[in-house]
């Protein structure tokens, strides 16, 4: 069945039932990327983990989200994206309740897979249902301006949610939370998301799918093995360079396959890979300076893990208006300046930041400058998802979003471990100095990433045929 049409920026009731159920999904999701990160010790004492073991909890959701993620933007065209959205809500309920019950660390990494491989179903699944409801233009734009701040909303409230329950009930309930959101989506899914019939199925192309997914998961573990072991360690550069040679044969192959699974057109495409590079140095640049400033509350001023959680929550006011902003400056401009608009305002807003002391009274200024770079951060973010999912066809845009949901994913992956590796090598009695250099860099970086947009992303594509 088609979709209802959308005349313009205003969505019909339909649509926004669809959009709320899409949206709650994501935001949910999104929340589950950091939920757990403040009561990983809870945990460990609880279930006996060792010290060393913990980031498998975090790692064990990172690799498969990120690592499965364009395989299943792809099934999401060739099968159904309602149909997929749907299974991957519930795994998403089952393993959450898998996890809430856990008694050893074996079952507790069990459900983190799933909830990693569900997110990786959901998220292209419920993006590529938004962008094939609505035609390009204001709607949505709309539709991807909401779903982005609500989805950079969910990582900073993740920590603060994931703090609160593990402070007040148990860290259990970050898992059953998701058991009553898939309850309730799988209510009122099946009755409302639509989508356009599907015309003549191609085959998956297994090979590219089983290599690119390998490539990707040696990508992201090599990456995470460098926020606790260092850039130098083997089980760092080991992956990376299986990454690299696993992503060479992959190009290769998709260059000689009849029905490859990411067709060499489309990343030929300047909105496709510049846009996307775009989004992965919006989330690595933006992520990363939560990280840093939640160093800098807790190690250097000295105030508590829920505090300086709670401080950060600004920040994620700031990417709920950024959101809403971001529709409007684009149909304004065009989705190539938004991205430069918001990576220089983002740039603007950090500088100040790679100068802070050990003085209390920044706590005002700080305030200040990270709800304005949450706002321009996510002007950036809808900007490249609108860039990178323009001019494709219907029968594409699970691939499409599914690129844009791995940019996303990759860049929160490489943020973190880059930053904390150029925090802790400056050698100083506190973490100050080396925060202040990060902070240096996570601004140069920004500004680059607004640099080579305003250069190399044109600023429309004609569709492909």
């Amino acid at each position: 069945m088609n979709p209802p049409p959308s005349s313009g920026e205003r969505f019909t009731r339909t649509e926004w039932i669809a959009m709320a159920v899409l949206l709650t999904a994501n935001f949910t999701l999104a929340v589950d990327f950091s939920i757990l990160n403040v009561a990983l010790p809870h945990i460990g004492h609880e279930l006996g983990f060792a010290t060393g073991s913990l980031q498998w909890i975090v790692t064990a959701f990172a690799l498969c989200a990120a690592g499965f993620t364009l395989f299943f933007g792809r099934v999401a065209d060739l099968f159904g994206r309602k149909r997929l959205f749907l299974i991957g809500i519930v795994l998403l309920g089952v393993s959450s309740l898998v996890g809430g019950l856990a008694g050893d660390p074996a079952v507790l990494l069990t459900a983190r897979v799933g909830q990693g491989i569900a997110t990786a179903m959901v998220t292209p699944a419920a993006l590529s249902l938004m962008t094939t409801m609505f035609p390009e233009g204001p709607a949505r734009s709309r539709a991807l301006g909401l779903n982005g701040a609500l989805m950079a909303a969910g990582f900073t409230a993740g920590a603060v949610l994931g703090g609160v329950l593990t402070g007040t009930v148990s860290w259990r309930w970050a898992f059953f939370i998701n058991v009553v959101v898939a309850l309730l989506v799988l209510t009122i899914a099946p009755l409302v998301l639509r989508e356009p019939a599907r015309g003549s199925r191609p085959r998956l192309d297994l090979p590219g799918a089983v290599l690119v997914t390998l490539a990707l998961v040696a990508l992201v573990f090599g990456i995470d093995t460098a926020g606790h072991s260092g850039w130098a360690h083997p089980r760092t550069w080991g992956p990376l360079a299986a990454a690299v040679i696993l992503f060479a044969i992959f190009l290769a192959i998709e260059s000689r396959t009849t029905e490859p699974l990411i067709a060499p057109a489309l990343l030929r495409r300047r909105n496709i890979a510049w846009g996307n590079l775009a989004g992965l140095l919006a989330f690595a640049t933006e992520t990363s300076l939560v990280f840093l400033l939640t160093l800098y509350l807790q190690e250097v001023l000295g105030y508590t893990a829920l505090t300086a959680g709670l401080v950060l929550g600004v920040l994620g006011v700031g990417t709920v208006l950024g959101g809403l902003l971001a529709p409007k400056i684009i149909g304004r401009t065009n989705a190539r300046t938004a991205i430069v608009i918001g990576f220089v305002v983002q740039a603007a807003a950090t500088v100040p930041l790679a100068f802070v002391s050990d003085s209390r009274l920044w706590l005002a200024p700080l305030l200040i400058l990270t709800f304005i770079g949450g706002v321009a951060n996510l002007v950036a973010i809808v900007g490249y998802a609108v860039a990178s999912t323009s001019g494709v066809p219907q029968r594409q845009q699970g691939l499409a979003t599914g690129l844009v949901t791995m940019s996303q994913q990759v860049g929160i992956a490489l943020g973190t471990p880059l930053m904390s590796a150029i925090a802790v090598s400056v050698t100083a009695t506190t973490l100050l100095p080396g925060i202040r250099l990060a902070i240096g860099v996570n601004t140069a970086l920004t500004l680059v990433a607004g640099l080579l947009v305003a250069l190399l992303l044109k600023r429309s594509d004609r569709p492909m045929p």
